[in-house]
């Protein structure tokens, strides 16, 4: 609304008299008086006394012979300040009245600060570091007599983050926290409310990532409790006393929060006492949250691989002992495998000091795997000793040319045999021949009874061999069965 003289007035303001300086007689007229009060020339009037822009309308209007306007009283309201234009916030709350650099009620009682979250996401976890990633809103609730204000129409006023740095707010900071920071796109997240009593909201949009201390003895079949701890860095329980708003409820978390290796089982708030030697106690706020791993990854990419490894292992006693290059390079395939699978899951894994669940499984595994090679050097073994045993033998005995399986026995002649008719090698002769005679019948006889010509040592290593192998089908399977029987029900 502009009045005659030029200023402006405010909507809902009473328009005060205009003062002017000048008398009736200071004033003269430039122009003929019948110049209508539209035009650019100036006129004057005789003023005698101090006159408003409602005397110069009627004068005017007077002069060119017009009736003038009615003008209607304009009753005075109550201006609500708080939605006034061109009203600073400063003035309204009176801030350069105060000082905000105490805390409210200094030198009384402690200033009760109530605080609730709202978790936005839970992003990372990671074994490696020990330590969360989380955002979240962070609010805190407090009574400031200071701030009071004259509001008739409005409940409260709300500002953004330029107006934190003029008044006290509560020093919150983090305990363990690596790294965080208040989130600032567009503008800072952080907004401030007042209420005419003097009660304020504060609340910013935070992302920490903070220190979990995790128990990996179970791990992969683990559950894990992390918290997040929130306390006055400067302000000891008896200047600032820190609660949760409403219990339990002052935690809310998105319904959309997931992750990849984790389930959230729950979120829950606790309150304590921090106590520091050389500061005093403190009041301590914990957002607590429990996980449990999914573990059906680490089935697809750790236990199935180690069982088969263990399983392609027991082909080998099913593989002729004679053929070494079958079996040798079955073994040792098996093993490099199982060594690679180990140094993929400890690479991202901390170095801790202690066994876990997954190293138990993959080291027995390995173990099946290195004794089924062990297995298969003691059959070569055995069987090459035996081998060396009827070779001997077989230079101890005389020629035996003409026969159908020159240096064979039959499995029924031993060495004791072997050794009586050795009584014999000092005769020569005709008695010579009769002992050449001897064996060769005693060999067909054997071979006519059995259906197969081997001398004796040579049968009996190969069963001896045959039964490593034999038993070793039935031994290694129920023994690792009996370790994953056990294995499961510990760790399920």
């Amino acid at each position: 609304m502009v009045g005659v003289s030029g200023e402006t007035c405010l909507k809902g303001q009473i328009l005060q008299p205009y003062r002017h300086g000048r008398s009736r007689r200071e004033i003269l007229l430039t122009e003929e008086s019948g110049r209508k009060i539209g035009s650019h020339t100036p006129m004057a009037v005789p003023l005698g006394e101090i006159w408003g822009p409602k005397d110069i309308l009627k004068y005017g209007l007077e002069e060119q012979g017009m009736e003038p306007p009615i003008f209607r009283p304009m009753f005075k309201r109550s201006p609500d300040k708080t939605k006034a234009w061109g009203t600073k916030s400063e003035h309204l709350l009176r801030i350069d009245d105060h000082d905000f650099t105490m805390r409210p009620g200094f030198g009384g009682p402690a200033v009760s600060v109530g605080v609730d979250v709202q978790v936005e996401s839970l992003d990372a976890i990671s074994e490696v570091d020990m330590d969360f990633t989380m955002t979240l809103y962070l609010r805190h609730y407090w009574k400031d007599k200071r701030l009071s204000f004259r509001s008739n129409n409005n409940l409260s006023m709300t500002f953004d983050g330029r107006l934190v740095k003029k008044i006290w707010v509560p020093d919150m900071f983090f305990v363990h926290s690596k790294r965080s920071f208040t989130h600032d796109t567009t503008t800072d997240n952080i907004m401030l409310r007042v209420y005419p009593d003097g009660k304020v909201l504060y609340s910013l949009r935070v992302t920490v990532t903070s220190m979990c201390s995790m128990d990996l003895s179970r791990f992969p079949l683990d559950t894990q409790t992390c918290s997040l701890e929130i306390e006055s860095y400067a302000y000891t329980d008896d200047d600032l006393m820190l609660y949760w708003k409403k219990g339990n409820r002052s935690l809310n978390t998105d319904e959309r929060i997931s992750l990849s290796q984790f389930l959230i089982q729950e979120f829950h708030t606790t309150t304590k006492l921090a106590f520091y030697s050389s500061t005093g106690w403190y009041n301590r706020l914990y957002i607590n949250f429990t996980l449990r791993r999914h573990v059906f990854f680490f089935l697809l990419q750790t236990y199935f691989p180690a069982t088969l490894m263990v399983m392609l292992s027991w082909v080998s006693f099913w593989i002729d002992r004679r053929a070494v290059p079958a079996r040798v390079p079955l073994g040792i395939t098996t093993v490099l495998t199982m060594s690679t699978i180990i140094t993929g899951v400890n690479a991202s894994m901390p170095r801790v000091s202690y066994i876990k669940a997954v190293d138990i499984y993959l080291w027995v595994s390995f173990v099946f795997v290195f004794l089924s090679v062990i297995e298969y050097a003691a059959v070569n073994y055995l069987s090459t000793l035996q081998e060396r045993k009827e070779r001997a033998l077989r230079e101890r005995l005389p020629c035996t040319c003409g026969m159908a399986h020159p240096g064979m026995m039959s499995a029924s002649y031993s060495e004791v045999d072997a050794n009586n008719t050795g009584n014999y090698g000092g005769m020569s002769g005709e008695n010579g021949v009769k002992r050449e005679r001897m064996l060769v019948q005693l060999a067909m006889e054997n071979d006519q009874v059995t259906g197969h010509v081997g001398s004796g040592a040579y049968s009996s290593a190969g069963m001896d061999t045959h039964a490593i192998d034999k038993y070793s089908r039935v031994l290694f399977p129920g023994s690792y069965i009996l370790f994953n029987i056990i294995y499961w029900s510990i760790y399920s």
